[in-house]
């Protein structure tokens, strides 16, 4: 398996985003659009990024009843997205939705399940979502539901892959969010660790936002960490 870096395009527009990639001068690129940037601007911009030959992991964490996360999924499909993500916690009868909206259009996008999000801790996770086990418990559970109900792979933080891996083999697809260089401030993330650390503990993919976005060479800060994740 071929590990990726993928870019957080963390952007609240498409001009702003366009002359972000127009920086790397024709290198095809695996970017993530988050929230953010597609909720206010719209398909126009998956669009646009591919036309420039890039690879979209497509974050709206989609979250709702089974019937409706399974029309969107299959509407976002036309687009040709690489991996779209759902929220685990919605079941597997929406999980499994889901993947079979992808299977049925026929397209390629994996379907990517949210465990616990790294900016969620073991306490914030115990008093206001009512969860009374370790954060690695619950992120495991999430990931063995993922599984058992056909997604692709999940994302989860650094700190419990290497269990994933263990629990879900060498071919379920594993997210890092959270990725920092040591130097870095780690904004408003909790669990967080090294492109090094996420290669060694088995990730597929790392997704890092600002250490390149708001970097005055973003290009050679992702070449650094690109080399630290291959």
């Amino acid at each position: 398996m071929k590990r990726e870096v993928i870019i957080a395009l963390d952007f609240p527009n498409l001009e702003k985003t366009i002359n972000f990639l127009d920086k790397f001068h024709g290198e095809k690129l695996f970017v993530k659009i988050g929230m953010e940037l597609y909720l206010q601007n719209g398909p126009v911009v998956i669009e646009e990024i591919k036309k420039r030959g890039h690879k979209i992991f497509l974050d709206l964490k989609l979250h709702d009843i089974p019937n409706t996360v399974y029309s969107a999924a299959k509407g976002l499909a036309k687009f040709d997205i690489d991996i779209l993500t759902v929220h685990a916690a919605g079941g597997s009868e929406m999980l499994k939705g889901a993947k079979r909206a992808i299977t049925e259009v026929g397209a390629k996008t994996k379907i990517i399940a949210i465990t616990q999000l790294t900016s969620t801790s073991e306490e914030d996770m115990q008093r206001e979502q009512n969860i009374k086990t370790t954060i690695e418990e619950s992120v495991l559970n999430y990931a063995k539901l993922a599984k058992e109900s056909g997604v692709d792979g999940v994302v989860s933080s650094v700190l419990e892959t290497a269990k994933i891996r263990k629990q879900s083999g060498d071919n379920f697809l594993i997210i890092n969010p959270g990725i920092r260089l040591e130097e870095d401030s780690k904004g408003d993330q909790k669990r967080v660790a090294t492109p090094n650390i996420a290669k060694e503990e088995g990730a597929s993919y790392i997704v890092v936002g600002r250490s390149i976005t708001s970097s005055e060479d973003p290009v050679g800060r992702y070449r650094v960490i690109k080399t630290m994740f291959e």
